[in-house]
């Protein structure tokens, strides 16, 4: 409609003065409805040519769009294991940090594996201290098997030397058998030694890693039994919350509660423009926005990102062939708009729908020398008709609580 006025200002109007002053026809005489129509057919032709073109310009270069929404994404509560219910710390509505615990699962079966745990790692630390001794043994015996040894050797050598003085003096025999001795007593030594390497082995290598395997499994045991206690995640509040002590949960089954992060739906505004706008939507555009919850206010917006595929194409593999038929809604180009000044979405409330228009702006192109002045004229046209749809958002968000409230039925 406002259009329509406009566009009769140059066409129908001028016309109108022209015969009612200049030709002195007067309406209801010479002027009547006939004689309007025909004398002003082409101005009336003009106006209606004029008022479609101009639309659709405004909404060509300056889109709008009511599929707007402060989008915000929950976090759904649920256990990372199965269990039933053995307290509750949160009602159903209610504000919660980081690391709070929301509830807690009956624990007496991972508590019982951490105690095991936490036997094998003491039962590895006696067998260390038991080691070491077996350790200390062996040096021990390593020690009385070389002075036996050396007692032998040394009643050995005497004998011999002995016998090379006065050869018949030891008999043969007694020479052998202490030969065979100070092998015997030297083999105990080998026997020493190698109960003392594999006494150190077993203290350094083989204990560490027992040691190591029972920690470990004692760290999850922990885990397991960190895992029935359930908590935030982030800062936020905890809606729907309907747990009670006694309930089996699990990950198949529904969520507990939603978790909703704090500044949720508070940060950007996501809208939906025609695919038709897909060649104007850029980056860095102005924007205003009113919103459903927060009547009687503009809000300037700068358009931040532009999502560059439909998600209306988007399809999943199956066992059916894809029709286009299907598709019957077209798609929109979802923009993210944030806020042009600090706390400009303040008070607006998560999930509000709103309207939106953006805003073409040529003054670079103008500003360019390399423009021409019929290019440049044109694009002040178009950027001056920026005006009339920002006077209509002003107007839809002066009628929108109005049309809510009274003429929806309430």
């Amino acid at each position: 409609m406002l259009e329509l006025l406009l566009c009769s200002l140059v066409t129908i109007l001028p016309d109108y003065l022209y015969r009612r002053y200049r030709q002195n026809k007067r309406f209801g005489k010479e002027i009547t409805l006939y004689s309007v129509w025909y004398e002003l057919r082409w101005g009336i032709t003009g106006c209606l040519m004029l008022t479609v073109a101009l639309i659709t310009m405004i909404f060509y270069y300056h889109p709008s769009t009511t599929s707007a929404a402060l989008y915000f994404r929950t976090v759904p509560i649920l256990p990372e294991v199965a269990g039933r219910v053995a307290q509750v710390n949160v009602d159903y509505s209610a504000p919660v940090k980081k690391g709070d615990v929301l509830f807690r699962l009956d624990s007496t079966k991972q508590q019982a594996g951490l105690e095991t745990a936490k036997r094998k790692v003491a039962e590895v630390d006696a067998s260390m201290i038991s080691a070491r001794a077996d350790v200390v043994k062996a040096e021990a015996q390593i020690g009385e098997a070389k002075a036996a040894w050396q007692q032998a050797r040394d009643e050995l050598d005497t004998k011999s030397e002995l016998q090379r003085r006065n050869p018949g003096i030891v008999p043969q025999r007694d020479i052998e058998k202490l030969q065979v001795t100070v092998d015997q007593r030297q083999a105990g030594i080998d026997s020493a030694s190698a109960a003392r390497e594999a006494s150190a082995l077993r203290v350094s290598t083989l204990l560490p890693a027992e040691k190591a395997s029972a920690e470990a499994a004692m760290a999850e045991a922990q885990v397991d039994l960190d895992k029935t206690f359930v908590r935030a995640g982030v800062d936020g509040r905890v809606e729907q919350f309907l747990l009670r002590p006694g309930d089996v949960v699990n990950q198949m089954m529904r969520p507990a509660g939603l978790l909703i992060p704090e500044g949720a739906g508070r940060r950007a505004l996501q809208a939906g423009f025609g695919q038709i706008e897909a060649q104007v939507m850029r980056p860095g555009m102005l924007a205003e926005a009113t919103c459903i919850s927060k009547p009687w206010v503009i809000i300037p917006l700068v358009v931040t990102g532009v999502q560059d595929y439909i998600a209306a194409g988007q399809f999943r593999s199956g066992e059916q062939l894809v029709d286009p038929q299907n598709l019957r809604q077209p798609g929109t180009i979802l923009a993210f708009l944030e806020p042009l000044y600090k706390g400009g979405l303040e008070g607006v409330t998560p999930g509000s729908t709103c309207i939106v228009n953006a805003y073409t702006s040529n003054h670079d192109a103008i500003a360019d020398p390399k423009t021409g002045a019929l290019k440049g004229f044109a694009l002040h046209v178009v950027d001056a008709t920026g005006l009339v749809h920002a006077l209509l958002l002003r107007i839809q968000a002066l009628l929108l609580p109005i049309k809510t409230l009274v003429l929806s039925g309430h």
